[in-house]
């Protein structure tokens, strides 16, 4: 391991057959200063040879010797392009931040969305507690790309009419970005990293996913926080939500008004069944007994059924709840799956004062964010139609297309199994209340894990959190762990993450800011245990339903 502390350089001096590989990373062995060492790569060329998949190379534009950042220490942030094989197809950009205090490691970063801007490795690493240092404080090389495209806004789909850059969204920017990286360590360092780690949310826990399942080889150990990992059948999934809502000239409409009598009455029903009422629901098997559609007909319910008023749901409004309360089945199989699992619209989420997953404007505005993502997904992965009206999209007229997406977007099928050969770790986490990816999503995929290496199998590689109160990276619980460093002990040093502590990063209300819970394994949920301070990890059990 390559170590240039102060007291790493005067053991250098000391260790004579250790200094010429110390002195590399500090600065050189022939003498250069780490700022030398950090400008000489601007016009650095990674050969196409040295990425293993298709490219036509890469290109270091700028090495820039940063001493002032406070969160980072002193680096090197080396930023460029790697090259397409279809000239039409746009470049990929990253970047490659090498600490000269280097602990010989590496973690890359990963988006959001449909990507098209750059992850610089430079900030905090996904659903990283507050208060704790940066993967690049820590000595870690860190390194980000833009997927491989850029965008106008999250969910521009317009990259996807260009095959290579669907691909490189899909599955090959992660790989891609890896070797780059590896190449540069190599140069700067002359040895690439002695461990390679990857943490992402959302689509950055697709990417996660991807690294372990596609590039095992590269990759020892991951962090899929709510992944988007079946994008095909969870776009569709998200559209169905937009027939739901928009459907019928709109009658299902949901305005916020109505979205919050409905979110209203499950937490009335079901914040108290962990044994603490504290804005998060924990038992959801107790919470879908005591509040289900049959509960909504029951109590919300506008008198003869028609929409008379923003306290009540017309009938059109809870089948609109029920059908997105309940699985969308596509009709055929899409990555080994042909139904993507309930929102949990009656467990918690949809908040109506966050992001407008059902939509603020009424129809025909058709505002809700799924909607729209879905939209995207149809026009432009789907039929590469963008003036497609994808309320009227049939599935079933287009399988053929679907079935291929989800080989080059999805990583529901690929198997873990050489990853785990290798001793590869995976961390998995998901809130119960997010409404952007179900977290029963996240669920089906580590049952399906279960499936095929049994229980004791997958005990040896993954573990498995859900977080009561947290959405889609934000929420009443906003989770804050050291996912990194769990997972470094794991690797290192065998250590099972066990029941980690994690922190509530919301700083209001003041009252509950920092608040601890039990991040407890799946399908157990933080438990009060009726006396101590509700806002300490402490006071609670991991408790089965």
């Amino acid at each position: 391991m390559m170590i240039c502390s102060p007291r790493g350089r005067r053991a250098a001096l000391l260790l004579a057959a250790l200094s010429a590989s110390l002195l590399a990373a500090c600065g050189g062995s022939d003498g250069t200063t780490p700022q030398q060492a950090c400008s000489s790569l601007v016009g650095t060329q990674v050969a196409a040879s040295a990425i293993g998949l298709p490219t036509t190379g890469a290109t270091v534009q700028s090495a820039s010797f940063v001493t002032t950042d406070a969160a980072n220490g002193e680096f090197c942030a080396v930023r460029g392009v790697i090259h397409p094989v279809d000239p039409a197809a746009p470049a990929m950009e990253f970047e490659v931040n090498l600490p000269t205090a280097w602990n010989g490691k590496a973690l890359q970063m990963g988006g959001g969305g449909y990507d098209g801007s750059l992850v610089t490795g430079t900030g905090t690493f996904t659903a990283q507690a507050s208060g704790t240092a940066n993967a690049l404080a820590r000595g870690y090389v860190t390194l980000g790309s833009d997927g491989g495209h850029k965008g106008a806004g999250g969910f521009d789909g317009t990259f996807a009419l260009n095959d290579e850059a669907l691909l490189n969204y899909g599955q090959q920017s992660v790989k891609k970005t890896h070797d780059v990286a590896m190449a540069l360590m190599q140069q700067r360092y002359t040895s690439p990293a002695r461990r390679f780690y990857f943490i992402g949310g959302s689509q950055g826990g697709h990417e996660a996913l991807d690294a372990a399942a596609r590039y095992p080889a590269d990759y020892d150990g991951v962090i899929a926080n709510y992944p988007a990992y079946n994008i095909t059948l969870l776009q569709q999934a998200s559209l169905n939500v937009g027939r739901a809502v928009y459907g019928n000239n709109g009658a299902g409409f949901l305005s916020q008004a109505k979205q919050k009598v409905l979110v209203d009455a499950v937490y009335a029903a079901c914040d108290k069944l962990d044994g603490l009422v504290d804005g998060t629901i924990g038992n959801i098997p107790a919470c879908n007994a005591a509040f289900n559609i049959e509960t909504v007909k029951a109590t919300l319910r506008c008198p003869g059924g028609t929409d008379t008023a923003s306290t009540c749901l017309s009938d059109a409004q809870i089948a609109a709840v029920n059908q997105i309360a309940s699985p969308y089945d596509i009709g055929f199989e899409v990555a080994g799956e042909t139904a993507f699992p309930r929102w949990p619209i009656l467990e918690g989420a949809f908040n109506p004062t966050g992001p407008s997953n059902l939509g603020r404007a009424p129809y025909p505005a058709r505002d809700a964010l799924l909607y729209g993502i879905g939209v995207a997904h149809t026009q432009y992965f789907v039929t590469k139609n963008p003036n497609f009206d994808a309320l009227t999209f049939d599935p079933a007229a287009y399988r053929a297309r679907l079935q291929q997406l989800g080989t080059i977007t999805d990583v529901t099928n690929v198997s873990l199994a050489p990853f785990k050969a290798k001793g590869g770790k995976l961390i998995l986490t998901h809130g119960n209340a997010d409404d952007f990816i179900s977290p029963h999503n996240t669920e089906n995929y580590y049952n399906r894990q279960v499936a095929a290496f049994g229980q004791a199998g997958v005990n040896q590689f993954i573990r498995f959190y859900k977080i009561p109160g947290f959405g889609h990276g934000f929420g009443n619980f906003n989770l804050g762990y050291d996912g990194l460093a769990l997972l470094d002990a794991w690797v290192e040093n065998g250590t099972d993450p066990g029941t980690p502590t994690a922190r509530d990063n919301n700083t209001a209300p003041a009252a509950t800011a920092g608040r601890t819970r039990p991040m407890c394994q799946w399908p157990t949920y933080p438990k009060y245990n009726g006396t101590g301070d509700v806002n300490s990890a402490a006071s609670f059990t991991c408790a089965a339903s």
